[in-house]
């Protein structure tokens, strides 16, 4: 089994930052494709950035330019830096690490945005 732990979210401005971090532990034996997910109220799931295992990263575009995804190998962590947050990014943000065809997710974190 796989496990994800996400931290990092909370309340912040309209024009401010956060950070999302996702450690991973447990049965991990490569390093693997990971991404960040986000769901509003009433709305579906949707991709908000992924990296591959060896660093190419994707954004959706209404993040590109304002959010970045980054990760540490020796820690099997991947980061979300997140600036100009806007209210419509406001989100539980879930972390996903693929392995084996098989996908693991975070319990997700709350992101508010306030304007």
């Amino acid at each position: 089994q796989v496990q994800l732990v996400e931290s990092g979210g909370g309340l912040v401005q309209a024009g401010g930052s956060l950070r999302l971090s996702c450690a991973a532990s447990g049965n991990i034996f490569s390093i693997n494709p990971m991404g960040w997910y986000r769901q509003a109220p009433g709305k579906q799931r949707e991709l908000v950035a992924r990296i591959t295992s060896g660093g190419s990263t994707n954004y959706a575009d209404s993040v590109k330019g304002r959010f970045t995804i980054s990760r540490d190998n020796a820690k099997n962590t991947v980061y979300l830096q997140m600036n100009s947050l806007k209210p419509e990014d406001t989100a539980v943000y879930y972390c996903k690490l693929s392995q084996y065809d098989i996908d693991y997710w975070g319990k997700g974190t709350l992101i508010t945005v306030s304007s």
